[in-house]
């Protein structure tokens, strides 16, 4: 079943330091929304693996943070609409 766009909004906001509620609304309702609604969903699944690379025991712990960070990195950057198109709507 779909995901609405409240549900995949509903992610914790408070470590994005860009983070703008009526941007991301506003590019879900414009002509880039169906990529958007694309990237929130590949975020929730970027924040799936970097919980699962938390769990590893085979890899040094400054190399499995390093890479948590940087998925949650790339989780935060697509929910903050910054790999959409910049032509106007």
């Amino acid at each position: 079943m779909p995901q609405t766009d409240d549900e995949l909004l509903a992610f914790d906001t408070s470590d994005l330091e860009d983070w703008d509620e009526q941007r991301a609304r506003a590019a879900l309702g414009g002509r880039h929304g169906a990529l958007y609604r694309n990237h929130l969903r590949i975020a929730l699944h970027l924040d799936s693996w970097a919980e699962a690379e938390g769990r590893r025991t085979d890899v040094d712990a400054h190399y499995r943070a390093g890479y948590r960070q940087a998925l949650q990195d790339m989780a935060a950057f697509l929910r903050q609409t910054y790999y959409l198109p910049r032509d106007p709507d």
